[in-house]
């Protein structure tokens, strides 16, 4: 039954929260660095998104790595 389409589900939800734990704390960084730093609602906002686009691409990397393991496994 963990077929080809189980290990999609698998390597799907795995991404997904990765995904949703990185931006999360991406956000939380900026958030708490603008504040630290008194950087304003601008310097917060900027912050955010520059650690989001982290989050993301180490979420990109992440998934591009879990589906090449996944693929290498025999069926």
């Amino acid at each position: 039954m963990a077929g080809s389409g189980g290990r999609f589900l698998t390597v799907a939800s795995a991404a997904t929260l990765v995904a949703t734990e990185a931006i999360a704390t991406a956000v939380a960084a900026g958030w708490a660095l603008a504040g630290l730093f008194h950087l304003g609602d601008i310097g917060e906002y900027a912050l955010m998104a520059l650690f989001t686009a982290v989050a993301l691409y180490a979420s990109w990397i992440y998934l591009r790595k879990a589906t090449a393991a996944e693929a290498s496994l025999p069926h």
